[in-house]
This record gives structure tokens, C-alpha cells and sequence, in this order.
């Protein structure tokens, strides 16, 4: 019968005690805030004590007539801390709500909090403890969230404004990451998780989002160039969170690739390395790629444009230095690297050559230098080249190879012929005291190679003509053509200190042999009883006299033969081997002949395009000018311009192989 009544005495008496609390904080306008917000909390802590020992002693109270009177709030309801009713309500009603006091409590909370952003150590209980009383209250999201959250986008608005102009980008990175670090921690620490999200994004947006153009323009190359492996992992981790980030640095990565690699290719001046560059490049770029892009597919096809759109600005050149490259890697005497670590740089090599659209200028140098390898034996590998072939033939079809795998054949085929030619040779009369070794080379397999007429010694003439009379005795209709300038020759040669063995181009054999036949030659003698043309004979002279293994003396002395030096045998030559190799000194390769294999690549492509125009003229019999260049483009397998393309239309049309409609000129009709 006394339950109405001590409950009303009782709720009273808690309003009455709550509403009288709020005068200490008027009181005391002048406390600072740290001590205001102590304050704050011990009475947030003293309600919170107080309501749970009022709770045990009223509550058979509140199991009895409360639980009895549903309209009733419960004691516990009305007191205890974690439940949102009536004791809540009063403390936010009477001491919370008061505006004064909240401003002055979140304006604390908020002054605590840029302490700590400044470095400055806080205590984190009192800020956590102040935050639970308003999340508990039901207005931290009201009353102190919003304006944290406008605070903190002012602040790193500023700073972020501040830090881009004070701060290199590797330094700036890891700030921001320090700072994200930051405030995660404050979230774990005292911050509700509802403010997550919307604090991470602000600070994303203001240190990253503002300013990521800005920081890849002053940053990016640096780090690229440096391989700051660790700040890429960094910046690719960062612009991940932010909207747009990643799209944006890809277009940054793909023009920073394009204009490093466009430097290495359109540099004249950097052609001697240029290919080790591009491998250097490419490895440097695919370990950022995987390390630092998480093998990222769109940074790796966006790489794979890259390097396609800068090699293919500057037209044939690097395709000549490809091929170059690989014939320096699979010459005999490349010490450099094993049979394994060959093969990686092979396929590295392939890769890059997977960029080039003009293969076809690549396949003219390659051809060109595979020849020398096999015809003097300078070939580091057999398997080494055969593979190399494979990859070529994989990457380009059996049409791309077919020359190539044919030049092998004919050595296979030359070394099968030398057997069944010595056994003939041991049927002869009169066996020859020289040693003959032949290649027969297939015309169209190899590249061409300029007649040179000299004048060989009757023995070697005579042998030549056995081995003509063997051959076409063999195969009926052929044509024999000699190549005296691809010829090399082993002579036994006596000096003062014993016999060597000299291993010479045939050019150089002939100079020697004359030196049987007297002491002192002059360079007019010496050219008209060889016939060697000019050049290459003083070549030869210089090779014999001026290098390191000089069997020959010169007089006047100098490294230059000029037309009125004379030559002689040197006898008191000496050397510490039995056998010596004597090099021919090649005349480098001249921008005239480098400008005669790629003219013979244009005039290729130019039989080319005739002959698809022709193939796609015969099937549709009629057709526009435009729908014609379309279907030439999609066959043709190297780059065209246009008015290359109408050139052969013209001139097809003078050759009536096609000719134009009467009535409408842009249209062409095939003629049978």
C-alpha cells in the first residue's frame, strides 16, 4: 500500500538530486576545459555509482508494484546507465541538454582531441569515458560527431594544402599513412564505430582525393626512377581507397612508361645499349607491376600498351637492334652467360619483340647476321639458335621461319654432301693436297650477296671444278654460283720459331699464297694478281700487317695501307699458339647497307601489298576505295600509311590489274 507513494517520493527525490547538479558547472565559468571536462565525468560517474546502489535497495520495488503497473517506468529502467529511459533522460534533460554546458563538454572533448593530432599526449580514458556518457545519452551523434567531423576536414584540409608544398611524396605518403593509422586508432580507443566510416573517408579526401593529380605529377617519376619499392607499395595501397584513384594512377604509370621508354628508343645517340635498356626497363617495370601493383591486370595491360605505343614511334630501328642483340648473345665467344641463363634472355628478348609491328625488318637483320653465324662458325649453340628459332616460329607462324629453318636444312644437307664428295675425292687419280669444304646454300633461303670475281690458285680452281663435275653429276639443272667472300681457309705456315697453323678468310689466303711465290709485294701487285676490289683488299693488307697477329710487315710502317705501301713476309713472327685466327677487319656496317636491307624490306612489302590487293580484289571483284584499305589493313601483318597503300593502287591500276568504275572514281573493279 506504501509502493505509489515511495515510488513518486523516490523518482522525485532522484529529479531533485540530478537538476541540482548542473549548478556546479555554472559556477565555475572560468575552469579550463581539461578540468571542466573531470568535472563532467566524475558526476557522470558519481550518477552512474549512485543509480546502481539505489537500484539494490529499491528493487523488490521494482519487482513488485512496478512490474504490477506496466505504465510504470522500472526503477532499474529509470536509474541504471545503460538503459535508455527515464534516469538517462533526466541527465541529459537537466545536465547534458543545458546548452552551455554541452557546448563547453564537446568544445573539451573536441580541444582534447587536436592535442593529441598535434602530438601531444591526452588521457584517452576521460575522452572515452565523456564519449560513452553522450553515445548512452543518445546525442554524440548530434551534438559532438558532426562537428568532429567538420573540424577534422578543416584541419586536414589545411594540412593537406600545407604538406603538399613543404613535402616530398614519399615523405608525404607516409604521413598520410601515419595519419589513417592515427585515426583508426582513435576509433578503436574511444571514438563510436558509427564514426568510422565518414572520419576514414574525410581524411582520405582531404590528404589524398584533393591532391592526387598533384602528387603523381610532382612524385610519381621520382619514385619510379628511384625504385622506391617500398613508397609504390605505399601510394598503390593509399589511391586504392580513394574514388578514382586507381584509374588515375594508371594513366600516370602508362605515361610515365611511354615517355621513359620513348627516350630509350628515339635517342639516336643511345642505340648502342638501347635493347639492354628496354630489358632493363621492362624487368624494372613488370617487378613494380607484381610487388608493388598486386599484379594489378589493368596496370599490366595498360604496361603492355605502353611499351607498344613508344617502340613502334621511332619505324625499323628497333627492330635492327633486336636482332643485333640476339646475334651478340648467340655468337660464339659470348662468355656471358650459361646455357639456362641464355634461354631467360632469350625469352625476355621475345617479349620485347612481341611489341614491334615491322617483324619483318626484324626477320631481314636477323637473317643476315644467322648467316655469318653459320657459314663461319661463329654460332655459340646450335640448341641455343634452334630454340630461338622455335620461339619465333611460335610467336609469328611457320611462314615467318620458314627462310630461316631452310638455311639450317642447307647446312644439315652441305655436311651429308662433304661426306659422299670425300669419298669421291679418295676415287680420284690424283687426290688434291687441299682439303675442299663446301656449304650449298638454297638462293632464295639466304640473303643475297654481291658477285665478287677474284683470282684463286690453279689447285683450288682445279678442285672446284671436281666438285662441280660431283655435284651436278647428282642433281642435273642446278647452278652452281662460288662465293669467294663468304670462303675461310686453315694454312700451314713456317716461321723462325717453328710451324703454325694460320685460320684466314679466303681473301686473306690468297694474299699469303702469293709470299710462296716472292718476297716483296707492293698494294697495285698484290691487287692484280688476287683481283681483290680495292677496299676490301686494303682490309685484308691492314688485317696481315696492322693487327695483333701481324705474319705480314708493312713499309712504310702505320695502321693505314695506303697505294704505295709494299709488303713482306714476316719471318720473326711469334705467337704462344699452335693454331691462330687471324680476323678479318669488317668494315662496319655502313648507313648505306643498313639503308639497303631496309629498302629490301620495303620493296618486300610493297610485293606484299600488290599481292593482297590483288587477292582481294579477284574474290569481291568490286569494291570502294575505302572498304579495299580496310580489308588491307586487317591482312597486311606491318605498318602502312595510307598513301603508301594508294600508290599501289595506282600503280596496279597502270598495270591493269584493276581499274576504276567509269561513273563513280573512288569505286574499283578487278579485271580478269
Amino acid at each position: 500500500m506504501f509502493s505509489p507513494t515511495l515510488y513518486k517520493q523516490l523518482r522525485q527525490v532522484c529529479e531533485d538530486h540530478v537538476q541540482a547538479q548542473i549548478q556546479q558547472f555554472r559556477e565555475y565559468p572560468s575552469l579550463d576545459n581539461l578540468s571542466f571536462l573531470k568535472r563532467m565525468n566524475r558526476c557522470w560517474q558519481d550518477h552512474c555509482r549512485q543509480t546502481i546502489m539505489i537500484r539494490s535497495i529499491f528493487l523488490f520495488l521494482d519487482r513488485t508494484y512496478v512490474l504490477q503497473n506496466s505504465l510504470l517506468p522500472s526503477i532499474w529502467l529509470m536509474l541504471c546507465i545503460c538503459c535508455r529511459d527515464t534516469g538517462l533522460e533526466l541527465f541529459r534533460t537537466h545536465i547534458v541538454s543545458d546548452s552551455a554546458v554541452q557546448k563547453r563538454t564537446v568544445d573539451g572533448i573536441l580541444e582534447q582531441i587536436e592535442l593529441e593530432r598535434n602530438g601531444e599526449t591526452v588521457d584517452r580514458s576521460l575522452i572515452r569515458s565523456l564519449l560513452g556518457m553522450l553515445s548512452d545519452l543518445q546525442v554524440y551523434k548530434d551534438s559532438f560527431e558532426e562537428r568532429f567531423l567538420i573540424e577534422t576536414n578543416r584541419l586536414y584540409a589545411a594540412e593537406g594544402q600545407r604538406l603538399m608544398q613543404e613535402r616530398d611524396v614519399p615523405e608525404y605518403l607516409h604521413h598520410v599513412a601515419r595519419r589513417l593509422e592515427e585515426e583508426n586508432d582513435r576509433i578503436m580507443s574511444y571514438l563510436d564505430q558509427s564514426t568510422q566510416k565518414p572520419l576514414i573517408s574525410c581524411v582520405e579526401k582531404q590528404l589524398l582525393g584533393e591532391h592526387m593529380t598533384a602528387m603523381l605529377q610532382k612524385g610519381l617519376s621520382i619514385l619510379l626512377d628511384g625504385n622506391r619499392l617500398t613508397e609504390l607499395v605505399l601510394l598503390y595501397q593509399l589511391f586504392s581507397k580513394v574514388k578514382g584513384g586507381l584509374p588515375t594512377l594508371l594513366q600516370f604509370w602508362r605515361d610515365y612508361i611511354k615517355s621513359f621508354g620513348g627516350e630509350i628508343v628515339c635517342t639516336p645517340e643511345k642505340d648502342k645499349d638501347m635493347v639492354q635498356d628496354l630489358l632493363d626497363f621492362k624487368d624494372k617495370m613488370d617487378n613494380v607491376a607484381q610487388s608493388c601493383f598486386t599484379r594489378n591486370e589493368g596496370f599490366i595491360n595498360a604496361m603492355k600498351e605502353a611499351f607498344e605505343a613508344f617502340i613502334n614511334k621511332r619505324p625499323n630501328k628497333p627492330a635492327e637492334l633486336i636482332a643485333k642483340y640476339v646475334d651478340s648473345k648467340l655468337r660464339a665467344g659470348n662468355k656471358e652467360a650459361t646455357e639456362e641463363e641464355l634461354e631467360r634472355i632469350l625469352d625476355k628478348i621475345m617479349i620485347i619483340f612481341r611489341f614491334i609491328h615491322g617483324k619483318d625488318v626484324f626477320e631481314a637483320f636477323y637473317k643476315k647476321d644467322l648467316a655469318k653465324r653459320l657459314l663461319v662458325g661463329k654460332s655459340a649453340s646450335v640448341d641455343a639458335e634452334k630454340s630461338m628459332l622455335s620461339k619465333l616460329k611460335h610467336e609469328c607462324g611457320a611462314a615467318f621461319t620458314s627462310k630461316l629453318e631452310g638455311m639450317f636444312k642447307d647446312m644439315e644437307l652441305s655436311k651429308d654432301i662433304m661426306i659422299q664428295f670425300k669419298q669421291y675425292i679418295q676415287n680420284q687419280s690424283e687426290p688434291s693436297n687441299i682439303e675442299l669444304t663446301v656449304n650449298i646454300l638454297t638462293m632464295g633461303h639466304w640473303p643475297s650477296y654481291t658477285p665478287m670475281e677474284v683470282h684463286l690458285p690453279p689447285e683450288m680452281v682445279k678442285l672446284q671444278e671436281v666438285f662441280k663435275l660431283f655435284y651436278l653429276g647428282k642433281h642435273s639443272g642446278r647452278k652452281l654460283q662460288w662465293q669467294p667472300t663468304l670462303g675461310h681457309a686453315v694454312l700451314k705456315a713456317e716461321f723462325k720459331e717453328g710451324k703454325k697453323e694460320v685460320q684466314v678468310s679466303l681473301f686473306q689466303t690468297l694474299v699469303l699464297l702469293m709470299f710462296n711465290e716472292g718476297e716483296e709485294f707492293s698494294v697495285e701487285e698484290i691487287r692484280t694478281a688476287t683481283g681483290i676490289e680495292e677496299g676490301e683488299l686494303k682490309r685484308t693488307l691492314q688485317s696481315l700487317a696492322c693487327g695483333k697477329a701481324r705474319v705480314l710487315n708493312k713499309n712504310p710502317r702505320g695502321k693505314d695501307v695506303e697505294d704505295g705501301d709494299r709488303f713482306n713476309f714476316n719471318n720473326d713472327f711469334k705467337h704462344k699458339l699452335f693454331r691462330i685466327k687471324i680476323n678479318q677487319i669488317q668494315m662496319k656496317e655502313t648507313v648505306e647497307e643498313q639503308v639497303s636491307t631496309t629498302e629490301r624490306v620495303f620493296q618486300d612489302r610493297q610485293y606484299q601489298i600488290d599481292a593482297a590487293v590483288v587477292r582481294i580484289m579477284k574474290m569481291r571483284k568490286t569494291l570502294s576505295h575505302n572498304l579495299l584499305v580496310s580489308e588491307l589493313y586487317n591482312q597486311l601483318k606491318f605498318p602502312v600509311k595510307p598513301g603508301d597503300l594508294k600508290k599501289r593502287i595506282e600503280s596496279l591500276i597502270d598495270r591493269d590489274y584493276m581499274e576504276r568504275d567509269k561513273e563513280t572514281p573512288n569505286q574499283y573493279h578487278y579485271v580478269a
